[in-house]
Order: structure tokens, then C-alpha cells, then sequence
């Protein structure tokens, strides 16, 4: 069992309130590289609830031979963790969807039309950190043209986009929404990111927020950004935020 079950109950409470749910995450239960058991997954979604957010849906990665998720593979998940949370009376877990890699693989899934969706019928993609992806804008089209929303996960990660701002612009033009991750606003993933997530919101370009939540490492780092009243005034004043719709 992980150390971090031996570790304190959170101090902050409802400090990230304003952004209300979290609509990016790896909770899931021994599907990806996120939550290795039911446990795990409640303890950080009971975290996530004593810092403030109310509504939370799960979104594992869907990679190829990495993590060959499918709907079914993703919904038995889900329904562990629902089992569990329902038993404690928790009413956070609202729903699944799924961070889907813009591959090849993932022209073959949409073709069948086989997604999870957020609600509003929007869809999480994201590249590989390493290089874009080539089909990226015509994925943004075809899941236009099918009538889904397209949210782009954390640009602000992506080096190959760091001195290509307009790169953004571009994909807020193509009808794709922006997501960053929250922690980016630390540092967490290094300056070049925080920079850019920072100009992103100054820019008024993000409209969602996630807390992109795999372990208890990223769960310390949430806990101290929550203690910074400069990251949450620059929260709160995400003009577009649309994480309280869910």
C-alpha cells in the first residue's frame, strides 16, 4: 500500500471551488498510467473534494497498444470506482470519458464513431509531447463534422509550440477549445510551460481547466498550489471557464 494512505487528511478546504469540476484526470482504476486500484482512486478523489471541486469525470488515455481503451474497457472501470464512492454516499463521480491520442489509431475510432464523451458531446485529444501530430488539424475537423467539440489537452506542454503562439490562436480559430493543466501554473512541468499557460489565460484563450491527476506526487503539488492566492485569483478571473457547466 502506498505510503501517502499514512499521510494526513488535506488542511485546505474548498480552496479551488471556483473551478468546481474536473473534466481531465486519471482516476480510473488499473487502466492506464494513472490510479492502480479502487483505493487509490478514492483517496484522490477525496482529495479533490476537500479542495473544493464537486463534480469530477474520468478521462483515461486511449494509446494505441499503451493503453488500448475501449468504451467497455473504460465503463467496467468506472462502474468499480462508482460502486465504491456510492457506498460511502459520495455523489462527486458523475461520469467517464477519455484523453484520446490523435494517432492513426485514433482516425480508425472515430471513424466507427466508438467515443466517450464529455457531456455536450465534447472530446479530450492530445499529442505526443515528443512531436505534433500530423492529422491533428484534420482531427479537429472530422469531430467537428460529426458534431462533437474538440478540447485540446494541455498546449501549454507541448516545446514544439513554445515559440508558436499562434499555433493556439489557430486552434481556438479551427473551433477547438483550449484545456491547460492547473499544475502547469506552478512550474510543475517546467518555465516554458508556465509561460505560456500564463499568457494563454492572459489571453484569454482557456477554457478549460484540468487537474490531469495520476498519483499522489501530482496531489502534493495540487495541495500547494491551492495555498497560492496569486494561482487562484488568476483562476477566478478565467473569464470562459466552462468547467462550471458540467
Amino acid at each position: 500500500m502506498f505510503s501517502f494512505f499514512k499521510k494526513k487528511e488535506p488542511a485546505i478546504s474548498d480552496t479551488l471551488s471556483c473551478i468546481g469540476a474536473d473534466m481531465h484526470n486519471h482516476l480510473l482504476p488499473g487502466i492506464d498510467d494513472g490510479s492502480p486500484d479502487v483505493d487509490t482512486s478514492l483517496f484522490l478523489l477525496e482529495s479533490l473534494m476537500q479542495l473544493g471541486y464537486h463534480t469530477v469525470y474520468c478521462t483515461p488515455h486511449v494509446l494505441g497498444e499503451v493503453h488500448p481503451n475501449t468504451p467497455t474497457s473504460i465503463e467496467d472501470a468506472y462502474r468499480k470506482l462508482k460502486t465504491a464512492t456510492d457506498e460511502k454516499g459520495w455523489t462527486s463521480l458523475k461520469g467517464f470519458s477519455a484523453e484520446y491520442m490523435t494517432d492513426y489509431d485514433f482516425e480508425a475510432i472515430l471513424e466507427k464513431n466508438d467515443l466517450v464523451e464529455l457531456p455536450g458531446k465534447r472530446i479530450l485529444i492530445e499529442m505526443s509531447f515528443a512531436f505534433e501530430s500530423p492529422n491533428i488539424r484534420e482531427m479537429i475537423f472530422q469531430l467537428q463534422t460529426k458534431g462533437y467539440e474538440p478540447i485540446l489537452a494541455h498546449p501549454e506542454r507541448y516545446p514544439f509550440y513554445f515559440d508558436r503562439f499562434d499555433k493556439y490562436e489557430s486552434f481556438v480559430d479551427a473551433g477547438a477549445d483550449l484545456q491547460i493543466n492547473i499544475l502547469s501554473l506552478t512550474g510543475y512541468y517546467g518555465k516554458p510551460s508556465q509561460k505560456v499557460a500564463e499568457k494563454l489565460l492572459d489571453e484569454q484563450l482557456v477554457t478549460w481547466v484540468g487537474t490531469d491527476l495520476h498519483h499522489d506526487r501530482h496531489l502534493a503539488a495540487l495541495q500547494k498550489l491551492a495555498a497560492d492566492k496569486n494561482i487562484i485569483k488568476r483562476l477566478e478571473r478565467i473569464k470562459l471557464l466552462k468547467n462550471r457547466s458540467l
